[in-house]
């Protein structure tokens, strides 16, 4: 698993979820001030991590994640080689 497929993924997840263009997201797009995602968008957003990647992530550590990039940084440090 690479950065760009959890990226992918990430695009893929927002893009349905908040009808917004994947091309417009990357590493800096913040999820509340560009995208506009509430409270209940970003726990979607946890259950695809947990989903596909087997992730665990408290509510205190999802309030810590406030950008894409920051996202995908949880994920590859969190998700097992063998994945």
């Amino acid at each position: 698993m690479t950065r760009d497929d959890v990226l992918e993924l990430i695009r893929r997840h927002l893009a349905d979820e908040l009808d917004v263009d994947p091309a417009t997201i990357n590493d800096e797009t913040r999820f509340k001030e560009d995208l506009e995602a509430d409270s209940l968008d970003l726990y979607t957003l946890v259950q695809e991590f947990e989903d596909t990647y087997g992730t665990k992530m408290s509510d205190e550590q999802a309030a810590e994640i406030l950008t894409v990039g920051q996202s995908i940084d949880f994920v590859l440090a969190h998700t097992s080689a063998s994945s």
